[in-house]
């Protein structure tokens, strides 16, 4: 019966300790449940009606960038009409210039025969007044001179309503230019406004991205508790980062404060028998003190083994946030030009796996570099090229081949083949003749770009036979010279040819292009250069990171010994009796 009262007082007493134990967990569990429910719910339910605007916001972009597009080819499609319309027009004029010269070659062929018939009358009239038939004479030259009365009365009649109509259509032009001007005057208002608001609906963009990516990361962090990107500490991963130094430190000082107690409970300990036990203390301390020096200089040898500064992940951090903004921006200034110069994307599909890539040097406009000295030579170079400047150069004709038939190309495309083609560049005499006549006015334009070595025959191809001249009068001195004989451009993109033909006026829808391309490039280099200077900080930052922790656990360990040092100096030097024996430190 003792054993079985012994057996029930157990059972009693670990049934009310597991009664207190489920108490404490059911405490536990309802203040898990309060903080749910107080803290992270709330937070949940604001990220979720932030997402629900930002999504109603991206969806307004959406419908403003479709609207845009659609204004925009709207005024491309009036635009295009206008041109056929002008186009149309300008034929008409050309074909009503082509009746004048017909009208005027008929005009000198009739004046041809009249003074022959002239000569006739005349010869007759001699006659006659030889016979003595000087009455007939003159009544033969009064009906000549009626009639070629009549026929210039005719002519100038016909003259005057060809004025006349000519005059009507020049106001009728200018009218038409005239609301062409205020068309384009209202639609760059328009796009100024449209633009405008697209640029304060883009930052709004940009601000609603940056602060949702960071809500995304908070919102990964409570869920998971790790951030969702690798080398970032952000939300609560960062938060307790800091609170995991902040400990840290605190820890220090805290083991700093309980090393200076314990030395000082020690020396008013030590100091009561000071006088007997003077030379065993200090003796004692600077035994202590040799001890941690010696542990000091293990830990700077460790500091400088792991060869990290003080500070210099958080100089990373900062270093990476500047790379990332100066790579945001170039990009979009690159992507701005890239729309201007749309014409110059070319995009391929390998006709074969393991295609050599670099069999295809891509188009001509993307192959030569034009100096910032010689920029304004980019309008006559855009001329001189003309449709080549788009063309596809590639090592081969075999290449060509297999890109026309399984490249998948998207529009079609002239191919220059390397070792098909047939370059041709001026003679040097001929050069050299042209270059006397105007000096320091004419370059030929293969000299004015710079290319590689291995497209060299598509240069040729493209820019070996024209000059560029620095003026009318130069080009058409140099073109007509019999020495010369060949095509030239002029900086404002006029066109001179041997053969008789000239062509000139407003400048090409495509000027410009050459420049934008220059700077598209040097914005390329830049932005690769930046990216290549990101991906190594990126990659040693990961290196880093076990180092700089290390070396943070050794710097505190530092910290703590040199104080440990300090307050064992303080102590050897505020002890009275160490003058008698013991050199004070």
């Amino acid at each position: 019966m003792i054993e079985e009262a012994a057996g029930t007082r157990m059972f009693e007493d670990r049934r009310d300790k597991a009664f207190k134990t489920m108490g404490k967990k059911e405490m536990k569990v309802q203040e898990i449940t309060e903080l749910l429910k107080d803290e992270i719910e709330p937070k949940l339910e604001k990220l979720r009606t932030e997402k629900r605007a930002f999504l109603e916001f991206q969806q307004t972009q959406s419908d403003l960038e479709r609207l845009t597009r659609l204004v925009v080819a709207h005024d491309y499609l009036k635009s295009k009409e206008k041109l056929k319309q002008t186009a149309s027009d300008l034929e008409a004029k050309k074909q009503r210039g082509t009746d004048l010269e017909d009208n005027a070659k008929r005009l000198q062929t009739e004046i041809s025969r009249l003074e022959e018939d002239m000569k006739k009358v005349n010869a007759a009239r001699e006659k006659e007044l030889r016979k003595g038939g000087k009455f007939q004479a003159l009544e033969e030259e009064v009906k000549t001179h009626s009639h070629e009365v009549v026929r210039l009365t005719t002519v100038f009649d016909l003259k005057s309503a060809s004025v006349t109509e000519e005059e009507e259509r020049r106001k009728g032009v200018e009218k038409t230019v005239k609301d062409l001007e205020a068309q384009v005057k209202e639609k760059s208002r328009l796009y100024e406004k449209v633009q405008a608001q697209y640029d304060v609906a883009k930052a709004d963009l940009d601000k609603q991205t940056v602060d949702m990516e960071n809500k995304e990361e908070l919102l990964q962090t409570l869920l998971t508790g790790v951030a969702s990107k690798e080398g970032q500490e952000n939300g609560y991963q960062g938060q307790l980062q800091d609170a995991r130094n902040r400990v840290s430190a605190a820890t220090t000082e805290q083991e700093q404060a309980k090393l200076k107690i314990s030395h000082m409970e020690k020396r008013i300990k030590e100091d009561e028998p000071r006088a007997k036990k003077a030379k065993e203390q200090n003796s004692g301390l600077l035994k202590d003190l040799e001890t941690l020096k010696s542990q000091a200089k293990k830990l700077e040898a460790e500091l400088k083994k792991f060869g990290v500064a003080a500070g210099r992940q958080e100089e990373m951090y900062e270093e990476e946030a500047s790379l990332q903004k100066q790579i945001r921006t170039l990009r979009e200034q690159a992507d701005s030009m890239k729309r201007k110069v749309a014409n110059i994307d070319f995009s391929y599909s390998d006709p074969f796996p393991g295609f050599d890539r670099s069999k295809v040097k891509g188009l001509v406009a993307q192959l030569f570099t034009l100096d910032k000295d010689k920029a304004q030579a980019g309008t006559a170079l855009e001329i001189c090229a003309g449709g080549r400047l788009y063309n596809v150069v590639v090592d081969s004709a075999e290449t060509g081949t297999q890109l026309l038939q399984n490249g998948k190309l998207k529009k079609r495309v002239t191919i220059i083949p390397l070792n098909k083609i047939a370059a041709f560049k001026a003679s040097a005499d001929k050069i050299g003749a042209a270059q006397k006549l105007a000096p320091g006015k004419v370059d030929l334009a293969l000299s004015l770009v710079g290319y590689d070595d291995d497209v060299t025959a598509a240069m040729q191809y493209v820019f070996g036979s024209t000059l560029v001249c620095e003026d009318a009068e130069t080009a058409k001195r140099v073109t007509f010279d019999p020495a010369v004989r060949m095509k030239s451009v002029t900086l404002e993109g006029d066109v001179y040819d041997p053969s008789g033909t000239l062509s000139g006026g407003s400048s090409p829808n495509s000027s410009g292009v050459l420049v934008t391309l220059g700077k598209l490039n040097e914005l390329m280099k830049e932005l690769n250069g930046l990216e290549l200077q990101l991906s190594e900080l990126q990659s040693s930052m990961a290196k880093e990171k076990k180092k700089m922790d290390s070396a943070r656990k050794a710097m505190q360990q530092l910290d703590l010994k040199s104080h440990e040092i300090k307050l064992t100096e303080e102590q050897i030097g505020g002890n009275s009796s160490s003058s008698v024996g013991t050199p004070r430190y």
